[in-house]
């Protein structure tokens, strides 16, 4: 080296610097790639994906085989400059290398290369792979060397390197934050959707059932003219039937079968032929998870269920389009006119609620934080916090939403006007 011209040894050191600068965005891009992009990729084929899957399929064989090649050419990079140095500066050449070298590295070997491995992973990745997937074999035996090594000294941590495996996974969390994350990927109803389906976990049919006293039924215990008036009008598809209380139901009247049993003179329907044609009832207890009870639904091939407590009493109904539309939202308007009846807009940003309202609905209406892991009416609510009826009009604090009573029944609450503080 002492012989070889100053350009060749400039040269020789520009080129260690290219290695170095590739060695270490090699090492910044293999670690930041998506990996659950990688993943997709390889599922498709794609040959770079596949040679980094196979090259992070260990990552301290990866690690190690690049931090070898990077120190190779650092210390050769370093001798090169010194020899220069020395050529140049005399004896005080390997100071002023030492310092020339270690601001030209951090600039364009680490800093440079690293930034922009950062921002592209990806393209960085597949291109080294190119160069790293050979090179890993023809450094094999200095690479398991140094792992032997390195194994042996993060085992004194009680970690073994070679069985350990990182599972990478994402709790709903996060996969929530992924969504949300995805910006102009997903049109806004899809992003919207898929929030929705990630949080039907976190509700229960309770939430979302009809409760028993609005459940639309047939009574048996009804004159034949009533119920067939109720047959007619019925706004559902599906009734309940049951003997003078809903506890005792009996079955499932699809109206579509209603036809079979009415034919020509309504005096010839009878209380037994409704009772044949329901299909057998359903019942769920209340706590069921969402995201559960809609894979029920499938298996059980149903579209309505009873709602039961510990005690197994009818609490309610819960349809499988109520739980969709948990999902997708509203299939008609019919929701949201009933909402707009039962919040009424006050002015300064009072609002008039009926106590009968579903804090839930309330919530996603005005975009508030009421509490919901207690009673699931705005009543219920009061009620729990008063813990009893009031007898005359009153207000009152809970959190930062200020309630008063606007109309008050023997049993309940049935109007409050609440306004959000803050």
């Amino acid at each position: 080296m002492d012989d070889a011209s100053l350009e060749f040894l400039f040269a020789l050191l520009f080129g260690m610097l290219i290695l170095s600068a590739f060695f270490s965005g090699s090492e910044t891009g293999m670690m930041s790639i998506n990996r659950y992009r990688l993943k997709h990729l390889t599922k498709k084929g794609d040959r770079a994906a596949l040679r980094v899957a196979k090259l992070l399929h260990r990552p301290d064989r990866l690690i190690g085989l690049i931090l070898i090649g990077n120190n190779l050419v650092n210390n050769i990079a370093v001798t090169i400059a010194a020899v220069i140095a020395i050529r140049l500066y005399g004896d005080a050449g390997p100071y002023v290398a030492s310092i020339i070298l270690t601001f030209v590295m951090l600039v364009f070997s680490e800093v440079t290369p690293k930034t922009i491995a950062a921002l592209y992973p990806e393209r960085i990745s597949f291109v080294a792979s190119w160069f790293l997937r050979p090179l890993s074999y023809l450094l094999h035996p200095a690479v398991v060397a140094v792992n032997l090594l390195s194994n042996t000294v993060v085992r004194l941590f009680g970690i073994d390197a070679k069985t350990h495996k990182h599972i990478e996974h994402l709790d709903p969390e996060e996969l929530r934050t992924v969504v949300d994350e995805a910006g102009d990927l997903l049109p806004e109803q899809h992003q919207g959707m898929l929030l929705n389906v990630l949080d039907l976990e976190k509700s229960t049919v309770e939430d979302i059932m009809i409760p028993r006293n609005e459940v639309e039924g047939l009574d048996l215990e009804l004159d034949i003219p009533e119920l067939l008036q109720r047959i007619r009008t019925s706004e559902y598809t599906r009734l309940p039937v049951y003997e003078g209380d809903i506890n005792k139901v009996v079955g499932i009247l699809h109206l579509r079968n209603a036809a079979r049993f009415i034919q020509g003179d309504d005096t010839t329907v009878t209380h037994e032929a409704i009772r044949q044609f329901t299909n057998e009832p359903y019942f769920v207890p209340e706590s069921t998870k969402l995201n559960t009870q809609l894979l029920n639904f499938q298996q059980q091939k149903c579209r309505m269920a009873l709602v039961v407590d510990e005690y197994g009493e009818v609490q309610g109904i819960v349809t499988l389009e109520d739980l969709l539309e948990e999902i997708v939202g509203d299939f008609t308007t019919n929701s949201a006119e009933e909402e707009s009846r039962d919040i009424v807009p006050q002015d300064d940003n009072w609002f008039l609620i009926d106590g009968g309202t579903f804090v839930r609905d309330i919530n996603r209406a005005l975009d508030w934080e009421l509490p919901i892991d207690g009673p699931k009416t705005l009543n219920g609510l009061a009620m729990e916090y008063l813990e009893n009826i009031p007898d005359a009009e009153i207000g009152f604090d809970i959190g930062s939403y200020r309630f008063e009573t606007a109309q008050l029944t023997d049993k309940m609450i049935a109007w409050l006007r609440v306004k959000r503080m803050v």
